[in-house]
């Protein structure tokens, strides 16, 4: 039986049943509000994980990144909507998927990108399906719905017959700002309302949308209503992390991630543990300083993911070495914490922390014992 403690770490330890857990309230909220989900595996970028969120083989994915598309387009998965920007120069690897049978579209959210693909897509006589990329809350990019861009790409999409517009897109990424629960089913009603907008005012140009895509982990998890939407993108929801328990989304045992530390050092004059985990095993992202609870680097717990005896925090972070230290600045007694010992960090930021990590090491809920290791991708 291989166990965490005979890991040499940083690792990444994802806990399958929280995984799962994770996944059936989410699947289980979008057939209450009546949408499609549409998982996104930018922050998952694994297939055993991304197969657990599926419900059928036919159920669409989102992508952040062309690698990701052909990765799980390879695994068979081949409806794919690919959520950034279009660049000109990745014109000719989508042209690829999509000659290879990929059911992907594509995003834009200005006419010259529009113009760039539907030369490329005469060229090659392909057709390329697109949505409308929507800003409905200043958080990015996007086109506002009630401006009159929307109008101009409605007008351009319909002089090129290499290319279908299919919808519109959006993400309420100014939701992870929001102060309270009902603030942020506030934004998930402004994100629902704007997409529908666009939607309608598209519409009524004679363009026969069958998309309108919503996504955001918060908002998915405080929507009233949906109505108007056919799907919703999410990605974060299948791990959690500190900054949506911050935000009221999950509890701390939701979270389903987090990166195995091994205790290298003390420095007891100043109270700290140090380890082997630094920012590089456990990211840059701060998500949670600006929140209520600042969890610094990442909340501390030990080797089988339960509370130390002190509330330990990542308080600094170097490239390979990671300081922790107590939440309310006493002493750490580093007896309690010999050379050798294993701890866990909680994610501010899941997508962050798993993006350096080649694999996960699956166990069971507090349990020690790794039942599996999961490949992941990473990079573009």
């Amino acid at each position: 039986m291989k166990t965490l403690s005979s890991l040499e770490t940083p690792a990444l330890v994802l806990d399958r049943v929280a995984l799962d857990r994770n996944l059936a309230r989410m699947s289980s909220r979008m057939s209450e509000l009546g949408v499609g989900l549409r998982p996104h595996v930018k922050t998952a970028k694994s297939l055993d994980v991304i197969r657990r969120a599926l419900v059928s083989p036919a159920q669409g994915i989102t992508v952040s990144t062309l690698k990701e598309a052909d990765y799980f387009f390879e695994a068979g998965v081949s409806d794919i909507l690919y959520a950034v920007g279009i660049a000109p120069g990745k014109i000719a690897h989508v042209l690829s998927l999509i000659a290879r049978g990929a059911q992907l579209k594509i995003a834009a959210d200005n006419i010259e990108a529009v113009r760039a693909v539907a030369a490329a897509a005469a060229a090659r006589d392909v057709i390329v399906p697109m949505v409308i990329e929507l800003d409905v809350d200043g958080h990015r990019s996007g086109v506002r719905p009630d401006s009159d861009l929307l109008l101009e790409l409605g007008r351009e999409f319909k002089v090129h017959r290499h290319l279908r517009l299919r919808g519109v897109m959006t993400h309420a990424g100014d939701s992870y700002n929001c102060a309270s629960t009902d603030a942020i089913g506030d934004m998930a009603e402004q994100e629902r309302a704007g997409s529908v907008l666009a939607a309608e005012r598209l519409r009524a140009m004679d363009h026969l949308l069958d998309i309108v895509s919503v996504g955001s982990t918060p908002t998915a998890r405080f929507a009233r209503a949906l109505d108007g939407v056919t799907e919703v993108r999410v990605g974060v929801y299948m791990f959690q992390d500190l900054v949506m328990w911050n935000l009221g989304v999950c509890q701390l045992t939701d979270i389903a991630i987090a990166t195995l530390v091994t205790v290298i050092g003390h420095q007891a004059e100043r109270g700290w543990l140090i380890t082997d985990g630094g920012w590089m095993a456990l990211s840059r992202d701060r998500g949670t300083a600006h929140q209520a609870v600042d969890q610094g680097y990442g909340l501390v717990r030990d080797i089988r993911g339960l509370p130390t005896e002190e509330d330990l925090l990542v308080v600094s972070a170097n490239q390979e070495h990671g300081i922790l230290a107590r939440r309310d600045g006493m002493p750490v007694d580093p007896a309690r914490y010999p050379i050798g010992t294993m701890l866990r960090v909680l994610p501010n930021h899941a997508c962050a922390m798993a993006a350096q990590h080649a694999e996960y090491q699956v166990v069971r809920g507090s349990s020690i014992e790794i039942l599996e290791s999961w490949p992941r991708i990473n990079g573009w």
